[in-house]
């Protein structure tokens, strides 16, 4: 999970999930570009290779004294159209109204104009950025409070256990709040108390019963 700060500059879009594709990137040194004429096609060809949903996440190795940037306006509808949902970068991204517009969600350190001397050099590698250390293939979920990356091992009963959690708040201490609303407050306590058992009651048993 990210414990750096991060911006999501499409909260509008609401949250975005995929699998992680990595990608460390580099924009301050124009012989490494001349070097690599052909990197954004290189990297276009590795995204076409692999199934969507995909997120690119991308590690910024001029960061934190970034330069430049691989998220825009055209590289985003590139990827886009590569099945790329969204990209998320410990560096910083522009044009990010536009990628919006195309359906390319970004979220980075912050904000920055141009791309300097831009190149993807490496692909498929294991990175680590806002804190996460991120492998190509894991499920990552992201939104305006940070993103997550899971591993393949925690994903088989990840949808039962979020519909679970969700509706074990609803019946037991979200209404316990709503309902004390008024109430004294040793009143509201006791009742907080009561729901608080009953949630860790239902998670246990829960827990239990998906690894019997």
């Amino acid at each position: 999970m990210s414990n750096e700060a991060i911006q999501d500059y499409a909260p509008g879009m609401g949250a975005m999930v995929g699998y992680a594709v990595t990608v460390e990137y580099i924009c301050a040194d124009e012989k490494i570009k001349e070097e690599h004429p052909d990197c954004y096609l290189e990297l276009y060809k590795y995204l076409a290779s692999i199934p969507g949903p995909k997120i690119l996440m991308a590690k910024d190795l001029d960061a934190p004294y970034s330069k430049g940037s691989i998220f825009g306006e055209v590289t985003g509808n590139a990827y886009r159209a590569l099945g790329c949902v969204g990209g998320i970068t410990d560096g910083y991204v522009r044009d990010v109204d536009e990628g919006m517009y195309g359906g390319f969600k970004m979220m980075a350190k912050r904000l920055g104009v141009g791309h300097a001397y831009s190149c993807p050099l490496k692909f498929g590698t294991e990175i680590e950025i806002f804190g996460t250390k991120v492998k190509p293939g894991m499920l990552v979920h992201a939104d305006k409070y940070g993103f997550i990356a899971i591993d393949e091992e925690d994903t088989p009963n990840l949808l039962e256990g979020v519909r679970f959690m969700d509706s074990n708040e609803c019946k037991t201490t979200i209404p316990a709040s709503r309902g004390a609303i008024g109430l004294p407050t040793d009143e509201v306590v006791k009742r907080l108390e009561q729901a608080m058992k009953e949630f860790n009651q239902n998670a246990k048993t829960f827990r239990k019963k998906i690894t019997e």
